[in-house]
């Protein structure tokens, strides 16, 4: 075999990009340096550029290239034409006999490698100008799957030296200022994973929607791993947060189910492939169990420290052995390119109709019309500057992609082509709508918001909105500890560049609003709910769990665990549910266990619900939630806090009710909070802080019940003021009565966010901390080191 023109993957590395293309570079690297880590990469070899070179010049076909180029770039021609005549020039010739007996050679030993006579194998184009850390060229050329015998394998070769000159290989680089012959391509010719009878997917090191470091993000189909890269699925979505993994670790923070309605298999006959309907028993099973999801955020680490960069991974697992394999690795090219210093942030102004919504792409917001195109071949009818309406897309539609204000489709998931090339090029998309195109008609003024987390939403019309930057290079240290308040799972992972020291206030009530949605005493007790709709939905909700209340202590546990990763291993202070009575009618299933109370507000409500026999049970899901956050999952940086706790013997019952439920104060390093917000929480300071390790002032329940002055009125608006004398006279005397009783205290109401006048306030009393709203947080943390230096080094 002549190594001028075949290397096997053991023999090139990084290094070689210019000699077998950044595809294989990498395959080569992951088979020298990361298998003796246990990372599994199946074997193979690639043709080099040089054979590719030769293969042009020798067929005397590099003027007929350059020649289709000339005539595109001069207006002759159309792009079509263009790439036709190119493939043409290429398909019509012939591979030279020695580069054709080398990788028949190469073939018949990876055979007698693997044991087998004709191996199927995946025959794979890797250009000399790709995986760039500016440029990935993702699914620019061609790959070929399930290919068998020689001939198949030489003829797999020259489409892919052909796939060189598809229309969306030479817009690409046009687009990122590359001249066409300037590229070479090798083939890479690799053992096929029998994922056909198992799985694939896409595996980011970091989070691709916001660029969070720390979080391995894994998407899976049935099947080969095209239908998930192409975006043809909606698949599973896992997230692991990747410090806490280890031996008897357990840090997957997301699951979330794909509807997964089509798999690629191998075709008939034993070669190439077909696209399938999947199973229902496949549609309502999760594609991989816990083991695998660790198995490969483990691999990301070890990828991604090899490489010194954050990767976009493509992964499989054999469905015969049951072994797992990475079939690929490449830089992630879009959020590292991105500075730290700042980041822009999102509102709308108004609200709309919502149209459609999917997984968001992106963190911005844009308005325009929609083009609707549903068939592939009306491309060339899309309007500049209009929102792409479309079920999915593949690399042909680069072209028009880049021209959007925003893409909407209807399949595919956060790793597909249309989300990746949407990073890419920096345009909004909301993937995976599954109605998109049935709901939006063509010409429509939309509003497409991805600013919101994880959910991206379409709204009918042309919405006002207003983008806010936030410079983080610049925020003052201070001597107070700043924290924030996060209450969505699914956005929190957007504000991970602030540097906060810890979530001050991590709202459980609104994961169990937005995520469980069920309420606690109907997941123990759902024959007492009279309505067959929600109880067909309780058990639509909780299906894949063991019982209805494990479905509560996972979901709520999974949830608080992307609030206290944000920040970690800073301090996440959890406060427990703090629903008022008519707030937990509105959970499903709510009606049957709450009374109507005059005034809720100040009704059953925080400590006296968790030890009163109305919901005591429900309450002892929540810690059990707790505990799993904790124990299970590993957030050990996770502080409970008692809300709206109106007596010290209040405060006794509910610890004793959290301690036999494993909630032990001081057991394990767990801490106990108090929300300091009623008036007698200050009166009986002393007292209350023998029972806890720290209080944190609720600023808006304090202010109410000192003024007597209802939060929620318009009419009292004026007189609802945290400022008022009253009110600081009692969060003066709280603070210093922590500080005499050794505790730390801190505030996480909004004053702190609302009036710079206040923080300066609570500096001046000597608070250890101040929680505040995200968008916030930059402007506030300058007053408050102003704050500190106008009061002098004694002012704390």
């Amino acid at each position: 075999m002549n190594g001028v023109n075949v290397l096997w993957f053991d023999e090139i590395g990084s290094a070689d990009v210019p000699h077998v293309g950044g595809k294989n570079a990498s395959l080569g690297e992951l088979t020298r340096a990361l298998t003796a880590q246990g990372v599994r990469v199946p074997g193979g070899f690639a043709t080099t550029a040089d054979a590719f070179r030769r293969f042009i010049a020798g067929n005397r076909i590099g003027g007929q290239l350059d020649g289709a180029m000339e005539g595109y770039h001069s207006g002759r021609t159309s792009l079509r034409e263009a790439g036709a005549a190119m493939r043409s020039a290429v398909l019509s010739a012939g591979l030279p006999n020695d580069l054709a007996l080398d990788i028949t050679e190469a073939y018949r030993e990876l055979a007698h490698r693997a044991d087998q006579s004709e191996p199927a194998v995946a025959v794979r184009s890797s250009a000399t100008a790709e995986d760039l850390p500016d440029a990935s060229f993702a699914g620019q050329q061609e790959t070929f799957l399930n290919v068998r015998g020689e001939a198949a394998v030489l003829e797999a070769c020259l489409r892919c030296y052909a796939s060189l000159f598809t229309d969306r290989a030479i817009s690409y680089r046009d687009l990122m200022g590359f001249s066409q012959q300037d590229v070479a391509l090798s083939v890479g010719i690799q053992l096929m994973v029998r994922s056909d009878r198992g799985s694939a997917g896409v595996m980011f090191s970091l989070d691709p929607s916001t660029g969070f470091p720390r979080a391995a993000v894994i998407s899976a189909n049935w099947g080969l791993g095209e239908t998930v890269v192409q975006g043809s699925v909606n698949p599973d979505k896992y997230m692991v947060f990747t410090p806490l993994l280890g031996p008897g670790k357990h840090p997957v923070i997301e699951r979330t189910k794909g509807s997964k309605i089509r798999k690629l298999v191998h075709g008939p006959g034993g070669a190439g492939t077909a696209l399938v309907d999947t199973s229902d028993a496949e549609r309502g099973a999760f594609v991989l169990d816990e083991e695998d999801i660790l198995i490969l955020a483990g691999w990301a680490v070890k990828i991604e420290n090899h490489y010194g960069k954050a990767m976009d991974i493509e992964w499989a697992k054999d469905g015969v052995s049951g072994e797992l394999f990475i079939v690929q690795a490449r830089p992630e090219t879009v959020q590292s390119r991105r500075t730290a210093a700042s980041f822009t942030t999102y509102r709308l102004k108004k609200a709309g109709v919502v149209l459609a919504s999917g997984a968001a792409v992106g963190n911005g917001m844009a308005s325009s019309v929609a083009c609707l195109i549903t068939d592939p071949s009306r491309i060339d009818q899309f309007v500049d500057g209009s929102v792409l309406v479309t079920a999915q897309t593949d690399p042909d539609w680069v072209p028009v992609m880049k021209r959007a204000a925003a893409i909407v489709t209807d399949r595919g998931g956060v790793t597909s082509h249309a989300a990746i090339v949407s990073r890419e090029l920096g345009i909004n998309a909301v993937v995976g709508t599954g109605e998109a195109t049935m709901r939006i008609a063509d010409g429509q003024p939309v509003t497409v918001d991805c600013a919101d987390g994880d959910r991206g939403v379409v709204y009918e019309g042309s919405l006002p909105f207003e983008a806010i930057e936030h410079g983080v290079g610049d925020v003052p240290a201070t001597r107070t500890k700043l924290m924030v308040n996060l209450a969505d799972p699914g956005g929190a992972f957007r504000w991970w560049k602030l540097p906060a020291q810890g979530v001050g206030l991590a709202r459980m009530e609104f994961v169990i609003n937005e995520m469980v949605r069920v309420h606690p005493m109907a997941l123990i007790h759902p024959d007492r709910v009279p309505d067959p709709a929600e109880r067909e939905t309780i058990a639509a909700l909780t299906g894949d769990f063991p019982s209805p209340a494990d479905y509560f202590v996972e979901t709520l546990a999974t949830g608080l665990a992307k609030l206290a990763a944000v920040f970690y291993p800073h301090p996440a202070i959890v406060r427990l549910s703090d629903f008022k009575s008519n707030e937990y009618r509105r959970l499903i299933g709510g009606s049957a266990f709450e009374g109507v109370e005059e005034n809720p507000m100040l009704g059953l409500r925080g400590a006296s619900r968790y030890y009163h026999p109305r919901y005591q049970a429900g309450f002892e899901l929540e810690c059990r939630a707790i505990k799993r956050l904790r124990d299970y999952h590993g957030f050990d940086n996770v502080v409970v806090m008692v809300p709206f706790c109106r007596t010290p013997g209040e405060a006794a019952q509910v610890l004793e009710v959290m301690a036999s439920n494993g909630l032990v104060r001081g057991q394990n390093g767990l801490k106990v909070y108090m929300m300091c917000e009623v008036p007698s929480n200050v009166i009986l300071a002393e007292r209350f802080a023998a029972a806890f390790d720290g209080f944190s002032i609720g600023s808006n329940d304090l202010t109410q019940l000192v003024l007597g002055a209802d939060r929620d009125s318009a009419e009292l608006a004026a007189l609802f003021d945290e400022r008022d004398e009253a009110v600081e006279v009692m969060i003066g005397d709280a603070i210093r009565k922590a500080h005499n009783a050794g505790i730390p205290v801190g505030l996480c109401g909004q004053a702190p966010s609302n009036h710079p006048d206040f923080a300066e306030f609570l500096v001046g009393h000597g608070i250890d901390s101040i929680s505040l709203n995200p968008d916030t947080f930059v402007r506030t943390a300058a007053v408050v080191a102003g704050a500190e230096t106008a009061g002098g080094p004694e002012a704390r």
